[in-house]
């Protein structure tokens, strides 16, 4: 069966590595920081000027002004430190961020990101998205595999509008990990991974992008 969306978040936290400064995206990648093993020493860091985000707090550990760039609130780990968004996103655009895990409506096979606009709805911004996808040294999509409508996700173009352009290096999905591969005579995803009870051919059928594994 396909992975819930904590166990998404839990396959993605394998991912990150030890000792590394990562950003995490609003959605399904904020859950992250409950599958973080404190012993390999990932520092999470949040757009709005955080670094050593902690989980999410218990009720009684609530304090409304630590939060993620989501507005949650959230706890700060011991050695953690606050500042200002200049500085913040200074961090990011400098490339000291080495991991970003954001969300998607839309990931090409080339690498192509969009994850900013929902098509419908009142749109506010692009946010820091745009930055983190150019800025950090490795992005990884975290995102399911089709739309409300069944429609792939992992599409061959974005009709979407883009975050940036050839970004992104891994997805997670309710139904599998996929690497985009660069390295082939034209870009794919190349399968690493299928979820549980979840067929290869499932997962060919759900992909409309170009595919090999």
């Amino acid at each position: 069966m396909p992975w819930t969306r904590d166990e998404m978040a839990a396959r993605a936290a394998r991912e990150l590595p030890p000792g590394g400064v990562v950003n995490l995206g609003i959605g399904i990648p904020t859950l992250i920081t409950n599958h973080l093993d404190p012993d390999r020493g990932v520092r999470v860091h949040s757009e709005n000027g955080l670094l050593g985000m902690g989980p999410f707090p218990y009720d009684d550990e609530v304090d409304p002004q630590v939060i993620n760039a989501g507005k949650q609130t959230v706890t700060i780990e011991a050695g953690g430190s606050t500042f200002d968004s200049a500085l913040s996103f200074a961090m990011i655009r400098g490339q000291h961020v080495d991991v970003a895990v954001l969300g998607a409506m839309q990931v090409s096979h080339r690498g192509d990101l969009a994850n900013w606009m929902v098509p419908g709805r009142k749109v506010a911004g692009i946010g820091g998205a745009m930055d983190l996808a150019t800025g950090a040294r490795r992005v990884i999509a975290v995102m399911a595999h089709c739309d409300r409508n069944g429609n792939s996700k992992l599409v061959p173009s974005c009709s979407l509008p883009l975050t940036a352009v050839g970004c992104v290096d891994l997805v997670v999905t309710d139904c599998a990990v996929l690497v985009i591969d660069r390295g082939a005579s034209e870009p794919a995803f190349r399968l690493l991974e299928v979820a549980p009870e979840v067929s290869v051919d499932e997962v060919r059928t759900r992909t409309a992008g170009r595919l090999v594994d």
